[in-house]
């Protein structure tokens, strides 16, 4: 099937509709600008009949044999399996990712996927003592309701799969909003494998839209009792200041500023490789890059050396072409931002070791040092390939530097000894970190998430089954209670 032309639609209560909103948004293939879709934004109104219909099928799915829920999971799956060469030629064509990010996305959203299939048996009650003679304690956990997904551009089949499975897995419904960038891979795609699977209509909608068209009748509708957010902290922090006025659970995952240090120890070509790949991986739009890479004196100018060879080798093009290693930034404003910004850090003093030139969306990689340390370039997420390197004098100079950012997301400790690695990536105020490895991590039993500005809450595993169920107290009194008057 063509996924452009057949998903260029809303999605709501099981059928394909045209958005009612006053303006269409253009999907554009990022490399070479070719449009892929037209799609008329939702409106108003459509919001309320999506969140409308979920909530009139959740209640219906929320009492579904958990058995019945597991078969609908494990068709997704297949179907996923079956169209792999499909949904990965779209990412590549929608994000202008390189076909082995495409590859890498698509695993991972069938790894978390697998987890959903598990997650329908995992809900649990308890019955718990009471002080009290006679009564029995009841705690049983119920689906939260209907959840709103909106997900970001950079990973949008998997960062929707990955809130919208186990959300239905657990007995929910959903609406998911995808950024508009890529409303095929974030939302239209999920729809129809959701769809075909034998989804019960209602229980999946998708709507394509803007603030622009809706304001925020997402988030302030009365119907979601969750809200699932990815994407940068400004959009965050607007996100739960709105759901918190409307009582609302968030659970958001936001910008980062990732650190990878390289201690005195470390294997530098290791260390080099990982850091690599941390900083330049689809083109190093990812929330968990390695924006900054600190190093040990003792290593510097060893790691300097081998690390500006590496990303100077780096073949930057079409993503379609398999020897390609960095694609196009998502849209123009995105690779204007980056441009300004490399001139910027080298008019405040840093030295380029590796300065990329600008040909539309592609943007080569760049290797920055000598930044002044006071320069606001140091606390920003830098969301392109862009990699800053900055010296330290041992350990307690690293955890400072590190720490000084607004953001908690990731991060890397690369040494020889691996408990020294693991008792310093205990000082460092992020969510997660990873001793002798990338900082681009995700699994679907580990909890995931950040610190500061970098989100609020966590999914994964456990943390999953907490942030899409509510706890409900029953109790039971055998006999007669006493009462004081």
């Amino acid at each position: 099937m063509s996924f452009f032309a057949d998903l260029a639609y809303q999605f709501i209560d099981g059928e394909w509709r045209a958005g009612s909103g006053s303006w269409d948004i253009i999907d554009f293939n990022p490399y070479d600008q070719e449009k892929l879709a037209s799609i008329t934004v939702a409106g108003a109104d459509q919001v309320d009949e999506a969140y409308r219909a979920a909530e009139r099928a959740q209640r219906a799915w929320a009492e579904t044999n958990p058995y019945v829920r597991r078969r609908v999971i494990e068709r997704l799956l297949r179907l996923i399996e079956e169209r792999e060469a499909e949904i990965t030629e779209a990412l590549v064509l929608e994000l202008g990712g390189t076909r082995a990010k495409a590859a890498y996305e698509v695993h991972l959203a069938k790894e978390f996927v697998r987890e959903a299939i598990g997650l329908t048996m995992r809900p649990e009650g308890r019955i718990l003592p009471s002080p009290v003679d006679g009564k029995e304690n009841r705690v049983y956990r119920r689906p939260a309701g209907v959840i709103a997904v909106i997900s970001p551009f950079n990973f949008p089949f998997l960062i929707s799969m990955k809130s919208v499975a186990p959300a239905l897995a657990l007995g929910n419904a959903v609406v998911v909003k995808p950024n508009q960038n890529t409303p095929i891979a974030g939302g239209g795609l999920i729809a129809k494998l959701f769809q075909d699977a034998g989804l019960p209509a209602g229980l999946v909608n998708v709507l394509v839209t803007d603030i622009a068209e809706i304001g925020d009748a997402l988030i302030e509708h009365r119907v979601p009792k969750v809200i699932s957010f990815a994407g940068s902290d400004k959009v965050g922090r607007h996100v739960a200041s709105v759901s918190a006025g409307h009582f609302k659970r968030v659970v958001l995952e936001l910008s980062g500023n990732s650190a990878l240090i390289v201690l005195d120890d470390a294997d530098v070509d290791y260390a080099v490789d990982a850091a690599v790949f941390s900083r330049f991986v689809y083109q190093g739009q990812v929330c968990m890059a390695a924006n900054r890479v600190l190093l040990d004196r003792k290593v510097e100018a060893e790691f300097t050396e081998k690390f500006v060879a590496r990303v100077a080798a780096l073949r930057t093009g079409d993503p379609r072409d398999p020897q390609t290693e960095i694609g196009p930034l998502i849209n123009s404003f995105q690779a204007e931002a980056l441009t300004a910004l490399v001139e910027r850090a080298v008019a405040e003093g840093a030295t380029a070791l590796l300065r990329g030139g600008t040909d539309g969306n592609l943007v080569e990689p760049s290797v920055l040092a000598g930044l002044p340390a006071d320069s606001g370039l140091h606390t920003q997420e830098i969301f392109g390939p862009v990699a800053l390197l900055v010296p330290f004098d041992g350990e307690d100079e690293a955890v400072r530097i590190a720490n000084d950012s607004p953001y908690g997301l990731s991060g890397a400790v690369h040494t020889a000894d691996v408990e020294r690695g693991a008792q310093l990536a205990r000082r460092i105020d992020t969510g997660m970190i990873h001793i002798n490895d990338g900082t681009v991590h995700d699994e679907p039993l580990v909890a995931f998430g950040g610190e500061k500005s970098s989100g609020v809450g966590r999914l994964n595993g456990e943390a999953t089954v907490e942030a899409f169920t509510t706890q409900k107290w029953v109790s039971i009194q055998h006999g007669r209670s006493r009462f004081p008057f």
